[in-house]
């Protein structure tokens, strides 16, 4: 299976930066509903996607490392179907297609030297900054199906639910993936206290999705949160902290509140990030994948992948 050359490498992966905010603000796109989705359905689009990514797998080859790849389906649920004028059975096409477009891709630059994972993204059936509403393990799983089990069938190597706010909708994502038999990382985002938006603390969370579900993630991620608001939270005497395997965080030290209001890209400083992700990758043994989230580029992942301190070079 591909996802063991992900799990068996001790060297981490890398993935691409904050999506949704480079097209929005760097590109000029008004993405409804913060669905990048979209871009698929035009000329344009679809080559502004393909040089972000050929920029990202670029930036791979050259530091030695593989890539994965994220089909651009974070707001391509079910439960984001109404909001954007769809169907269930529309949002099973666009789910399709995404994988099909990043897959090819991947086809025309993989090589033996830098192997590429195509991932099945999957976000929040809410507001990822505001979870006023937390779903019930089953409710989640309802929701969430028609996505992951449409990823899933499409071929994606894994899956991947990003900017969680809350225990119940991961335990539910991660049945529907099992009922499929797709490995599932799950991504919680972290507040600048270093909890969850609903209040959990991290290792509390950890433990409820691995208790309920028998250990289903092959891994835990923290996204959309700078490193300054979780390192703290980081116990490596305690045994959660080896379930964690990726970092996608913020270039801005900005509070959800914050960047939901603001009107310009707060990018931060790419060269501080690299070296606060590698100060990360000390602290966490098991990291397979880091990258980027809101307001980063190309210039903060360049500089996350050439970190590699306290490794051997595998």
């Amino acid at each position: 299976m591909r996802i063991q050359q992900l799990t068996d490498t001790r060297r981490f992966f890398l993935s691409d930066g904050g999506l949704e905010t480079f097209m929005i603000f760097d590109k000029g796109y008004d993405l409804p509903c913060f669905s990048a989705a979209v871009l698929l359905d035009s000329e344009q689009g679809r080559a502004d996607l393909t040089a972000y990514f050929e920029r990202f797998i670029s930036i791979a080859r050259k530091n030695g490392r593989g890539f994965v790849m994220d089909a651009p389906t974070w707001r391509a649920g079910a439960a984001w179907a109404g909001p954007l004028g769809q169907t269930v059975r529309d949002v099973i096409d666009t789910n399709t297609r995404a994988v099909a477009f990043v897959s090819a891709i991947r086809d025309r630059l993989e090589s033996d030297d830098m192997p590429i994972l195509i991932n099945g993204l999957v976000g929040p059936a809410g507001d990822a900054y505001a979870p006023d509403t937390q779903l019930a393990p089953q409710d989640a799983l309802l929701i969430h199906a028609p996505q992951v089990h449409a990823l899933g069938k499409a071929g994606v190597d894994l899956i991947s639910a990003m900017t969680l706010t809350h225990a119940g909708e991961a335990i539910g994502i991660v049945r529907a993936a099992q009922e499929i038999d797709v490995p599932v990382a799950i991504a919680f985002t972290l507040e600048t206290d270093g909890r969850l938006p609903s209040g959990q603390p991290l290792g509390e969370a950890i433990a409820e999705v691995d208790a309920a579900t028998g250990n289903g993630p092959i891994y835990y991620m923290i996204n959309c949160a700078h490193p300054d608001h979780f390192g703290h939270v980081l116990d490596t005497s305690a045994a959660w902290t080896l379930r964690i395997g990726g970092i996608r965080s913020n270039a801005s030290r900005m509070s959800h509140a914050e960047l939901d209001e603001a009107d310009e890209l707060d990018a931060g400083d790419p060269v501080e990030l690299g070296q606060l992700n590698a100060a990360l990758l000390t602290r966490l043994p098991n990291i397979r994948v880091i990258g980027g989230c809101c307001g980063t580029d190309h210039r903060h992942v360049g500089c996350i992948a050439g970190h590699d301190p306290a490794r051997s070079a595998a």
